[in-house]
């Protein structure tokens, strides 16, 4: 991986980046309209979604360990195996059990999968430069993502629009080429990741299995010490539990103000499409927003954004007010991440790095799991509108979460510079000397592991 130039490094994170997406965009239209198809009720549907945030409760800490202390290929290789494998389940499930199973396998997949990529990209973009900004990459992420899912979405569409095709139907065929797709992704990761880790075979296996729960114990020592991390990493209960209402109430949602589900979904193909190319509008409206307001009060400014445009896809009258307030939000979903990654990796050092990602994304999992519950229960009971209400009014409430790195943004406004060499630090994420009390303080340990070509600089600073 040293040999690769930084610009090389980011065109196969982008690549990558973009595949991995790709097959989800393709899904979104049709999921939860494919399962009631088969017979599950809102209720069961969002029962069924809880197997996926308990599987990454239980795993998501110890996977991100185990890709910091083994490397972040196999680990990544493994978790796009075990996608293609719940695809396929998902393409003949025609029942509560087996789509339970669907939605376990996607959480041991999402845990494997959480943070090995971006990890990856950070230590293999600091290997070819340590002063090299990586932030660009990271930026440039935001919009394609937006562009894989809304290229996913808009051949979704077009699939259940040429209605069903000889045993599969119309809501069928986007899962089935899903596969096709998740299979080419993982042919690209084995051919464009490159990554040089200091032993392999069954001895490396064993002593990462030893060495994971060593990462895990550190990547929790940050949180314990660091206010503005936890913050930040609580920011996913409610941006897991609110996200329920655009990603899984919506397209019931729009079924019920256009009356009838086979429209809807080749409605939601075009729909989701134009969302994911406003997400990647909002992701590149992120240097501005850094500019104008700095990363805390922007990134808290679009939780509460978010929750207005909730609002609107809950009480506005015919599909056109519905997809217009879903447009704004993925527009303020595509601004919101970056901002809110790029303020949880200015407290994390390299090799704890996808061990801090695992944390965030352990929060926002079962939040998302509880959402689904509660949220679908409310609809079947009352209507689908208040139940978005409700999640509406939930993301808005992590607002005040990023007033703690606010605060540290304030108090130190320098960027540090990479250290040589990694030890025990008392630095500030802006770079400024703290004290043991300070909320900006990351206590990083001295002893390192070796995952990667590199051992990470102390102290980087990761947006995106």
């Amino acid at each position: 991986m040293s040999t690769l130039s930084v610009r090389q490094v980011r065109f196969r994170y982008l690549t990558l980046y973009g595949l991995r997406w790709l097959p989800s965009g393709l899904l979104i239209p049709v999921m939860i309209l494919l399962m009631q198809e088969r017979g599950l009720s809102l209720s069961q549907i969002g029962l069924v979604a809880t197997a996926q945030g308990l599987v990454v409760l239980a795993l998501e800490l110890p996977t991100g360990g185990f890709a910091d202390a083994l490397g972040r290929k196999p680990v990544l290789v493994t978790a796009w195996v075990i996608c293609l494998v719940s695809l396929a389940i998902f393409a003949v499930a025609d029942s509560f059990w087996l789509f339970f199973l669907v939605w376990a396998l996607q959480g041991i997949y999402r845990a494997l999968d959480s943070g090995p990529l971006e990890s990856w990209y950070v230590d293999a973009t600091l290997a070819a430069d340590p002063k090299a900004e990586y932030e660009r990459g990271l930026g440039y992420a935001g919009s394609v993502i937006g562009l894989a899912i809304g290229a996913g979405a808009l051949l979704g569409g077009g699939l259940v629009a040429l209605g069903p095709v000889g045993p599969a139907s119309a809501l069928a065929l986007p899962v089935l080429v899903a596969i096709v797709l998740q299979a080419v992704s993982l042919v690209a990761l084995l051919m464009l990741m490159t990554e040089n880790r200091p032993a392999r075979g069954t001895a490396a296996l064993r002593a990462s299995v030893v060495e994971a729960p060593r990462m895990v114990g550190h990547a929790i020592g940050l949180l314990r010490r660091s206010r503005v991390l936890l913050a930040l990493v609580a920011v996913e209960l409610f941006w897991g539990f609110g996200m329920v209402t655009f990603e899984s109430l919506l397209p019931v949602r729009l079924a019920e103000v256009v009356g009838n589900a086979d429209r809807a979904a080749a409605l939601l193909g075009p729909a989701s499409s134009a969302a994911w190319l406003a997400n990647a509008a909002g992701a590149a409206l992120t240097p501005f927003l850094l500019r104008r307001l700095g990363a805390a009060p922007a990134a808290a400014l679009m939780r509460v954004l978010q929750g207005v445009t909730v609002v609107g896809m809950g009480l506005l009258a015919g599909p056109v007010g519905v997809l217009v307030a879903y447009l704004a939000c993925y527009t303020v979903h595509g601004a919101s991440n970056p901002l809110h990654m790029g303020l949880l990796h200015r407290q994390v050092d390299g090799p704890y790095r996808t061990s801090v990602i695992s944390l965030n994304s352990m929060m926002g999992q079962p939040a998302g799991a509880l959402g689904a519950v509660v949220l679908t229960a409310l609809a079947d009971r009352t209507s689908v509108s208040l139940a978005m209400l409700v999640g509406a009014v939930v993301l808005a409430l992590a607002a005040p979460l990023y007033l703690p790195a606010w605060r540290a943004g304030r108090a130190a406004p320098a960027v540090a510079e990479p250290a040589s060499v990694p030890d025990v630090s008392t630095t500030a994420p802006g770079g400024s000397s703290a004290g043991p009390d300070d909320p900006a303080t990351v206590p990083v340990p001295a002893a390192q592991v070796a995952d990667g070509p590199v051992a990470p600089a102390a102290g980087a600073v990761r947006a995106g």
